[in-house]
């Protein structure tokens, strides 16, 4: 588990783009291995950072919650 990625559901205000960009960056972090990856890793790197940060978007704007906001962050 990534423990410096923080959850970014029911966050107030909602998450932004930066915030789904830093979890996806700490995401890839942790699985790569790498914290700056190798010149020769880098296009695969980001493009990893930024697909992650699509999905984690479009999870976010599609999860329902009855609970609403937390008013932790």
């Amino acid at each position: 588990m990534c423990r410096a990625i923080k959850a970014l559901r029911k966050q107030t205000p909602p998450a932004t783009r930066d915030d789904i960009h830093a979890a996806s960056l700490q995401f890839v972090r942790k699985v790569s291995g790498y914290h700056k990856p190798s010149k020769a890793n880098q296009e695969a790197f980001e493009a990893a950072v930024g697909e992650i940060a699509a999905v984690t978007a479009r999870l976010l704007d599609r999860l329902d919650s009855a609970a609403g906001p937390s008013r932790k962050s």
